[in-house]
């Protein structure tokens, strides 16, 4: 979900596993020359969701290891949650809709929240993407309140216990 960390915790996660840290909406920004938010808004959902999912292929083919934060809605597409669980350890990390609400009631880059009442849209969004995001995680990670080297922790911890990584 958006605003759920996965950028931020992707970071860390890789600086702590050595490896690379790659954004998906920030491949997508290169590739466009632009924000998501502003292709959004002039080209539309569907447009988008097209490109996004030719740049996750992409990213995931790449035999190199990495960790890969998408965007929220990634998972919309079929082909994305296929390629996902097949080439990829998938880890949810799972945030209520009032949390994710704390976290960006603020934000004015993220185009799906720039309506009315960005709460009950938050509502409407973990509604039909909870369950895909379920179906297709290796892992799930609640989020909560912890610290960032706490989630960082627990999901290395879960990689760990998967047999995904050595310990480190």
């Amino acid at each position: 979900m958006p605003g759920s960390g996965k950028s931020t915790v992707g970071r860390h996660l890789a600086k702590r596993l050595s490896c690379q840290f790659v954004d998906s909406d920030a491949m997508i920004e290169q590739r466009l020359g632009e924000s998501v938010r502003s292709f959004f808004d002039r080209e539309g959902e569907g447009a988008f969701r097209l490109i996004e999912q030719d740049v996750l292929r992409q990213l995931l083919l790449n035999p190199q290891r990495q960790v890969l934060a998408t965007g929220g809605g990634s998972v919309l597409a079929p082909a994305n949650r296929e390629i996902l669980r097949e080439h990829s350890t998938v880890i949810y990390l799972r945030s209520s809709p009032e949390e994710l609400f704390r976290r960006l009631r603020n934000d004015t880059q993220r185009p799906l929240l720039q309506v009315n009442d960005p709460r009950s849209r938050l509502r409407e969004l973990y509604r039909q993407r909870d369950p895909l995001y379920r179906s297709m995680a290796h892992f799930m990670i609640e989020t909560g309140r912890p610290s960032m080297v706490m989630l960082v922790n627990m999901v290395v911890m879960q990689l760990e216990l998967g047999g995904i990584v050595s310990s480190l």
